[in-house]
């Protein structure tokens, strides 16, 4: 669905990062580089954003 707000293991704000984030992965960026530029730096923040499937599109095929 949607990026989470805060991260679901150490609490932290993250969703402000994820629309600039996306724009530079989506331009060709090395997504390590862009993570530390975003300054987000645990282990369990940098998973969320590198695993994050946006399926909204996906689901929005079977409205009734």
């Amino acid at each position: 669905m949607i990026i989470p707000i805060r991260c679901i293991s150490c609490g932290r704000v993250i969703s402000q990062h994820w629309e600039s984030f996306k724009k530079r992965i989506e331009s060709g960026e090395d997504a390590k580089k862009v993570l530390d530029e975003l300054g987000i730096k645990n282990y369990c923040c940098r998973s969320l954003f590198l695993t994050h499937v946006d399926t909204a599109k996906q689901i929005a095929k079977y409205k009734r």
